[in-house]
């Protein structure tokens, strides 16, 4: 074998689709989710993420409705149906649900694989009426260890605290999922060549922590909303594997990972990686990392 051939391939998908809210749509919507998951299988994706609360859509009116689309992690029958998706498929599925926790509420992304639930994430960073919704996440941001690699997820507006995506790193994440419902944000919402900031925020965290991330959004409009796809999938150095997606269409982004070059991706030359010129003794503390951070 040689250096150049990969540890680790994996073939990745990022889903970008239109859903929308209302119990008269959520079974369409189930229904697009497992369509797309197969697309994607077909094509050979081992992983494929899709957008944030893909099974319900987003705009939930109040708490009532949203508690009318909520279900339970992971005994829900979505989250069995896609349970037993991803057995038949032998792949690996994020999906972001409305996940309903006694009489609390959490706008969830949870990973399931070939061998059934594997974990989740509750979302830490609320957007706008998100708060009045669901209650924050407080578990942290769990790394999974997974035979395709070390999987790490966030949600939407947890990319503009860079923060997320480096403890993530710091517990050794191989690659980060990051399921979205990017919505219209302070103006330009666009540059010249059509990428919204979130894109560019993806990029630089993915960049600074030497780790690829698939950010899956959503496309369309919704009670108002109207959403702003761009999603991407980056290599270990940032830079899209593929392109940006359009804002307006519906698809499916494809990218072949070598998932664990990213732990020594961070090794830049002879004086320089990411994790030992990091400054751990003068803030980690302050920025709360859980124990050590994982070797890379």
């Amino acid at each position: 074998m040689t250096d150049t051939q990969p540890m680790s391939p994996l073939k990745v998908a990022a889903v970008q689709f239109d859903m929308q809210v209302g119990l008269d749509n959520k079974e369409a919507n189930v229904e697009s989710c497992v369509r797309l998951i197969r697309e994607a299988a077909a094509a050979g994706a081992q992983l494929v993420v899709l957008p944030e609360l893909a099974t319900t859509g987003y705009s939930f009116s109040n708490r009532e409705e949203a508690y009318q689309h909520a279900e339970a992690v992971p005994d829900g029958p979505t989250i069995q149906r896609l349970v037993q998706l991803c057995a038949d498929e032998g792949l690996y599925v994020v999906c972001g649900v409305a996940e309903l926790d006694g009489v609390l509420m959490y706008d969830t992304a949870v990973l399931i694989g070939p061998d059934g639930y594997v974990g989740r994430y509750r979302k830490t960073h609320l957007w706008n009426r998100e708060k009045l919704v669901f209650e924050p996440g407080n578990e942290g941001f769990p790394v999974f260890d997974t035979p395709v690699g070390r999987i790490g997820l966030l949600i939407c507006w947890d990319i503009w605290f860079p923060e997320v995506a480096r403890i993530l790193a710091a517990q050794g994440a191989d690659i980060i999922c990051s399921t979205n419902d990017w919505v219209f944000t302070p103006p330009p919402l666009f540059d010249e060549s059509g990428k919204a900031m979130a894109s560019y925020l993806t990029m630089a965290a993915s960049h600074s922590n030497g780790v690829p991330i698939i950010a899956a959004d959503r496309v369309g409009e919704e009670r108002g909303a109207k959403f702003l796809g761009c999603s991407l999938i980056t290599g270990h150095n940032g830079w899209p594997i593929g392109g940006v997606a359009s804002a307006e269409e519906e698809t499916i982004l494809y990218a072949d990972l070598d998932v664990v070059a990213s732990r020594s991706a961070v090794v830049w030359n002879t004086l320089n990686d990411l994790p030992r010129d990091r400054r751990r003794d003068l803030y980690d503390e302050l920025l709360g990392y859980p124990g050590q951070a994982q070797a890379r």
